[in-house]
């Protein structure tokens, strides 16, 4: 494939029925950017006038300094010349030919390719479906042919648009694992839009808020999460990346760590992870969410509980509302988010630089990587 660019210029407005996106903003593409925003908040406008989808853009749009359009100068590269990629949220398929023959007219736009179809066909795994009819596909079959066909056409960006939302959990946990695996092996930078901050937090290396038409500057993934708790947009949640240690198949759970002073290090455990990928996880960096409503404080170690987690705490910042607290907790080096009743925080007397322990339970810990059923822990 051809160099990899490393930044997006953009800087741009445009108008329709009513709403206006307005974006000056210089984007570094390091591995996969999420993009996330509540619907009608202008992320799919942005990948259209990106795309080259959206001419009536006053601006300009450049890919690491090759001018893709500007208004002033007169200058727009039609979208199947700008070695873009995009990826819908419906898979746009040819209904009538077979996975190999879609792929094959994909393949024809691109006149000196350097990925054979048998290569993407390996990387989206379809080697075993190539012959079948795409009526004949699940919905995740067919976005991995939409994702195939938009590789062969060797794109310098690939732009994806939603192309999970209609999956169910499970399906969209091996979907978004094959695309990061597609990402480290082309080093293809892609642009992930979704309104599922978890989905993007197991994909994305930084995240783009939309909101209202503007953007904000890429933060990295745990940090961009952090700071929407306190815009109160989202559910609060504490964003972590912790080692899968070991597998606890007669317990119904993993157990991850978190390193703490020196060589001390914290267990935090969740549902068993489904264990048959190769390898089998141990040692590696697992993404994991844990929503701030289903952490507890006690100003006591919680030695008799029945609940699994448990960490000492300092809290380094209390944020009021009308009914709940907000606090924020360091446990070594990472922040956790615990929201609790406004009475209850009164009734502890609870202050900045305080000594806690923060409790939850296995179910609390999200991952997109696929856990077995344990309803209990």
């Amino acid at each position: 494939m051809s160099a990899t660019p490393n930044y997006l210029t953009l800087a741009f407005k445009l108008a329709f029925n009513g709403f206006e996106i307005a974006v000056d903003q210089n984007i570094h593409l390091s591995a996969i950017t999420g993009i996330y925003g509540d619907s009608g908040s202008g992320k799919s406008t942005l990948l259209r006038v990106i795309s080259g989808l959206e001419q009536k853009a006053i601006g300009h749009v450049s890919l690491s300094g090759a001018l893709l359009q500007d208004s002033e100068q007169k200058c727009f590269i039609k979208a199947e010349n700008r070695q873009i990629g995009l990826v819908f949220q419906d898979s746009r398929l040819f209904p009538h030919l077979s996975v190999y023959q879609n792929l094959a007219y994909g393949a024809k736009r691109q006149k000196q390719s350097t990925l054979s179809i048998e290569k993407v066909l390996t990387l989206t795994k379809l080697n075993q479906l190539q012959h079948q009819n795409v009526t004949q596909l699940s919905g995740g079959e067919k976005q991995r042919v939409s994702i195939a066909r938009a590789l062969l056409a060797e794109p310098k960006l690939l732009l994806l648009d939603e192309p999970f939302s209609a999956l169910d959990k499970t399906t969209k946990s091996q979907m978004l694992t094959i695309l990061k695996e597609i990402q480290q092996q082309l080093q293809l930078p892609m642009l992930y839009v979704s309104h599922s901050l978890s989905e993007l937090q197991y994909i994305a290396d930084q995240l783009i808020v939309v909101s209202a038409g503007k953007i904000s500057q890429a933060y990295p993934i745990h940090q961009a999460i952090h700071q929407l708790n306190s815009s109160g947009e989202t559910s609060a949640k504490t964003s972590l990346s912790l080692t899968v240690a070991e597998h606890l198949p007669d317990y119904g759970l993993t157990r991850l760590s978190l390193p703490t002073s020196q060589d001390n290090v914290c267990s935090i455990y969740l549902p068993l992870l489904e264990q048959t990928a190769q390898p089998n996880l141990i040692g590696h960096q697992l993404r994991c969410i844990i929503y701030a409503r289903d952490i507890s404080i006690s100003l006591t170690k919680p030695e008799h509980s029945s609940i699994v987690n448990h960490l000492s705490a300092t809290i380094s910042a209390i944020a009021n509302s009308k009914t709940h607290a907000l606090i924020t907790l360091q446990v070594a080096e990472q922040q956790f988010y615990a929201q609790i009743s406004l009475w209850s925080a009164n009734r502890m007397a609870l202050t900045t630089k305080a000594n806690v322990y923060i409790q939850f339970k296995a179910n609390a810990v999200h991952s997109h990587h696929y856990t077995e059923s344990s309803p209990n822990a």
